[in-house]
């Protein structure tokens, strides 16, 4: 038995918690609000100073992320190994391979992604005056009014490069109001909808230590993250 620290993206919570409480290995977890992969120096920050907080006190420490906008790039391992799923974010994690992403993306390359984490967590597209008015709220708050109102405009901008709700889950709970949630907004956006099966071998796989394979970058101490730029995503150096 090993004692593992799992730091990872708030979305991740249920899944790894989940999971991680049928691993031989006794886990750790700490949650980093979701978000932080819109500001890739701000997430390798923050990943960063968790890693060296608690290096030396466990056998290895998992990041539950992908490479999300380089935000992983740059950060290194102390006296602890670091484990990560290869992918370019966490809906790898969700679909069981990089692979699968691939081929889905390749097909629908205009697809916004759903689970019930990141409905949870974050503001998932859904027009209407009420959550216009609340997010606009929020941006006046942290930014101005002016900046507000330009972010509010590249934002419904940034909505209309989509034409698909893809809506994913590991199915050990009752989501059938995440796949109605995910349902009405794309009914709301003029998107498709479609239901995705999940695939949680990854995750498993991960939390129980079964490391070997190429779905997982095992960084040394003494080496960083970079980004391989080839089908593996990420590489050690």
């Amino acid at each position: 038995m090993s004692k593992l620290v799992a730091i990872s993206c708030q979305v991740l919570w249920r899944e790894l918690c989940y999971y991680g409480s049928m691993s031989p290995h006794v886990i750790e977890f700490k949650f980093l609000e979701q978000g932080l992969h819109d500001t890739p120096n701000e997430l390798r920050r923050c990943v960063q100073e968790n890693i060296d907080a608690v290096d030396g006190s466990a056998d290895a420490i998992l990041l539950g992320y992908g490479l999300c906008s380089n935000g992983l790039a740059g950060i290194h391992a102390g006296k602890t190994p670091l484990v990560v799923i290869r992918g370019h974010d966490c809906i790898t994690f969700f679909l069981g391979s990089r692979e699968k992403y691939r081929d889905y993306f390749d097909r629908k390359p205009g697809t916004y992604w759903y689970t019930p984490g990141w409905i949870d967590c974050s503001r998932t597209p859904m027009p209407g005056k009420e959550r216009y008015d609340q997010m606009l709220a929020e941006y006046t708050k942290k930014y101005g009014a002016d900046n507000a109102e330009y972010l509010m405009e590249m934002e419904q901008r940034w909505y209309r490069d989509y034409t698909n709700a893809a809506y994913v889950d590991l199915g050990f709970f009752d989501t059938e109001h995440y796949r109605t949630y995910t349902r009405e907004c794309s009914r709301d956006l003029n998107w498709s909808f479609e239901p995705v099966p999940g695939d949680s071998s990854l995750i498993e796989r991960w939390v129980r230590g079964e490391w070997e394979s190429e779905d997982f970058l095992v960084v040394q101490p003494g080496q960083e993250i970079v980004a391989s730029h080839d089908d593996l995503i990420l590489k050690a150096e």
